[in-house]
């Protein structure tokens, strides 16, 4: 059976793209041009088009056209580690051992109501008082992740009162907690989900606005050296960018694997 009409014209912009004949960032030609190179309908272009948006080679921008997306080069977080470690020393070196550069935000702190989830993961009522912490994080000035940590209230009011200053831990919140309290983060737990993301998400990560391009949402609980949580940390990654190893034993490092 011949190949649909729209699928030929799909592969071969498709080709011209992976070739550079069409390169990242440039605007492919109008509708009424595409239709007059490839003899083709309005329809059939415009479903041509719809195929490669959907495999994120092209995106539309109102009022200005089609338009080649920009490749990425992935950034792989290793989800396995040192549970006393300082996550963002860690993940600073990681991407500085990639040559490229990291950034991190300074932290926005707020004083919130503990939802259903949040007070399951500390061991709080509903609706207690929890500091949040949040940072967003950058590599080579793309935006790549955003990380919220949230600690019980108690902890503030036992003396840990840098946790409600809106700026960086130099020697990181785990370091911070063993000095002040004695409190060792000896393990962790990690949940991942997966959805669509949300306004504030796709504004910041710069994502189609249809949605087409899910988010990982790691949440990590940690706990102390008496089986008690610490801290709950929601990190939100744009899947377009990002990619996630799971170390077990002794194995050689792992590398990016370009989409």
């Amino acid at each position: 059976m011949a190949e649909a009409m729209y699928r030929q014209i799909a592969d071969d912009l498709r080709q011209k793209i992976k070739t550079d004949e069409v390169p990242p960032g440039s605007q492919l030609p109008t509708e009424n041009d595409l239709q007059q190179q490839y003899n083709a309908s309005r329809n059939t272009v415009r479903d041509a088009i719809k195929w490669l948006i959907t495999r994120g080679l092209v995106e539309t921008r109102p009022g200005q056209g089609t338009f080649v997306t920009e490749r990425i080069t992935p950034f792989v977080t290793t989800l396995t580690g040192d549970p006393g470690s300082n996550e963002t020393a860690v993940y600073e070196a990681a991407v500085k051992a990639e040559r490229r550069e990291p950034r991190v935000s300074s932290p926005q702190v707020e004083i919130q109501e503990a939802t259903g989830q949040v007070a399951e993961a500390l061991g709080v009522d509903r609706g207690a008082s929890v500091i949040s912490r949040h940072e967003r994080c950058f590599i080579d000035d793309t935006p790549w992740s955003m990380q919220t940590s949230i600690y019980p209230m108690s902890l503030a009011l036992r003396g840990a009162s840098r946790l409600l200053e809106a700026s960086e831990i130099e020697e990181g919140a785990v370091a911070y907690l063993a000095g002040e309290f004695g409190i060792k983060q000896v393990g962790y737990r990690d949940q991942i989900k997966v959805r669509a993301p949300d306004e504030v998400e796709t504004a910041f990560f710069k994502l189609p606005a249809d949605g087409r391009v899910g988010v990982f949402s790691v949440l990590r609980t940690t706990f102390d050296q008496e089986a008690r949580p610490v801290r709950l940390t929601i990190s939100v990654y744009p899947a377009d960018r990002n990619q996630f190893a799971v170390n077990v034993g002794d194995v050689p490092a792992f590398r990016p694997v370009a989409s």
